[in-house]
């Protein structure tokens, strides 16, 4: 199924709560990693970015094999996409890109050599929404464990 406009709201609106992410990727010998990563754009069009070290063993990685698994956790929301991973060289989108808390990790600023991007085409994905945030997910829980009535939650399949 493709992403219908409300499903491709929700998957914007959920995106906004995160600022971590977890990207998976297959090493060379077959085995998943999963790197952690922040969120460097908030408004989603199908490509996630971000900034990473040009030696990171993400980026080598997506080089033999660019499929990749990107998931999200908040309190009361949940991730995850699939897609197509490329380090992509473009000093205007990284310059566009960096901020303050990239610095931490990377020093000398967009300019530096060791430094490039990392674009991955999201291609579908599933997402877990507790409507009501927190109190109501921890609510939805105990009553759960009470009652015996499912846990309800809006969740979607789709694909982009």
């Amino acid at each position: 199924m493709t992403a219908t406009p409300e499903e491709l709201h929700k998957l914007n609106d959920l995106l906004k709560d995160f600022r971590f992410a977890m990207l998976t990727t297959r090493a060379t010998d077959g085995t998943l990693t999963a790197h952690p990563l922040s969120v460097q754009e908030s408004e989603f069009d199908g490509d996630l970015w971000f900034i990473v070290g040009r030696n990171a063993p993400a980026v080598q990685h997506v080089q033999v094999d660019p499929m990749v698994g990107v998931s999200f956790s908040s309190n009361s929301s949940w991730l995850s996409l699939a897609g197509s991973a490329e380090v992509v060289d473009d000093a205007a989108k990284l310059t566009q890109l960096w901020n303050s808390a990239v610095d931490a990790w990377f020093p000398n600023g967009p300019e530096d050599p060791n430094v490039t991007l990392l674009r991955v085409n999201a291609l579908s994905g599933e997402y877990w929404d507790s409507p009501g945030g927190r109190v109501a997910t921890i609510a939805a829980f105990v009553k759960q464990k009470v009652t015996g009535e499912k846990f309800e939650a809006d969740n979607e399949k789709f694909d982009l």
